[in-house]
């Protein structure tokens, strides 16, 4: 795969004003005190109080500009790359758009979902569009309401989950800039299809349909082992196979920025592929499992705290429901 030359040039994150402890989860829950920290590690998330996703969604894409020192009229396209939607139809970025008070822009909008990889693979088809010159900047969004979805009834997959959302701005590197995505690559296996779903609220089972007996099929739903088990089993040869193509090594990538699945998920990524404490961005314990914001939001973080600089060539890293392995090894 040739490496397309695309830059990210800013980034920005919004947190909904509810701050959730570990304890109000334990309580929230009925779970003995330090019951969510021992099983989950999210000792804080946030939760929204009266935001809704393209809110979010506009407040981060306007510190994305922001941190790109750009404005709107820099910006030919907006891409909501999220696993859940505010509402079926119109799409979220849309409602994006309308929130970042640009509803007469004209500029389009539309949505790329793959889950909790949909930021991965937002990226990696805009970039291709980036670098043929179709767009010149693109406006990257993942915003997730968790929180609305949680089945409260399964105590072990309500404690991952936060709310949050992330932007960042692409565009075109320069000839003689060495920013570019190298390789990038997703697989789907979807014997594990129903491992991780909501079962209603499309067409097989309509909204229409809601009623009081068939009320947590539009709720979350996840079996957690066996995720785990055909993860560990697939990501070794996927990750190899992704840095085989990006002609590196791990010892060649800086940082690995992973799904924030949970804690046992980290363990898994460290243990099977033998990656470094210190190369693995872990952000769980501040922000929960934000679903497709969770990589974009330890991509700002990691970019923040000064763990990346230009030059570096990092790894975005995760699984997904279908399931669904993705990847992208980029030069930031």
């Amino acid at each position: 795969m040739k490496p397309r030359k695309v830059k990210i040039v800013g980034s920005g994150i919004y947190l909904p004003k509810q701050l959730i402890t570990s304890d109000d989860m334990d309580l929230k829950l009925q779970v003995p005190s330090g019951w969510v920290l021992r099983k989950s590690d999210v000792r804080t998330r946030h939760f929204i109080q009266d935001e809704t996703a393209a809110e979010m969604g506009a407040s981060a894409a306007y510190g994305a500009l922001a941190n790109a020192g750009l404005t709107f009229a820099d910006i030919d396209c907006i891409v909501c790359t999220s696993g859940t939607m505010q509402q079926p139809i119109p799409c979220t970025a849309v409602l994006i758009q309308k929130a970042m008070q640009q509803e007469h822009s004209g500029i389009p909008c539309f949505d790329i979902n793959s889950t909790c990889l949909s930021f991965v693979t937002g990226l990696d088809t805009m970039s291709y569009l980036i670098d043929a010159g179709r767009y010149r900047r693109v406006l990257l969004i993942a915003t997730e309401i968790a929180s609305e979805g949680i089945n409260w009834t399964d105590k072990e997959s309500a404690s991952l989950f936060g709310d949050g959302a992330a932007a960042v701005v692409i565009e075109r590197s320069t000839d003689t800039d060495s920013s570019a995505i190298l390789h990038a690559a997703m697989e789907t296996y979807s014997s594990g299809a129903h491992l991780s779903e909501i079962k209603a609220g499309g067409s097989l089972q309509h909204a229409k349909q809601h009623t009081t007996t068939n009320a947590d099929n539009y709720l979350f739903q996840m079996n957690g082992q066996a995720i785990f088990r055909m993860a560990s089993k697939l990501l070794p040869r996927f990750v190899e196979q992704l840095l085989t193509k990006a002609q590196l090594r791990m010892a060649d990538i800086s940082l690995v920025i992973p799904h924030q699945g949970s804690a046992m998920a980290m363990r898994l990524l460290r243990k099977r592929l033998d990656i470094s404490e210190e190369k693995l961005l872990y952000i769980t314990p501040t922000f929960g499992n934000t679903i497709a914001a969770s990589i974009p939001i330890g991509l700002h973080e990691a970019i923040r705290l000064g763990k990346i600089l230009r030059g570096d060539r990092i790894m975005l890293l995760g699984t997904s429901a279908g399931l669904s392995l993705g990847g992208i090894v980029l030069e930031y």
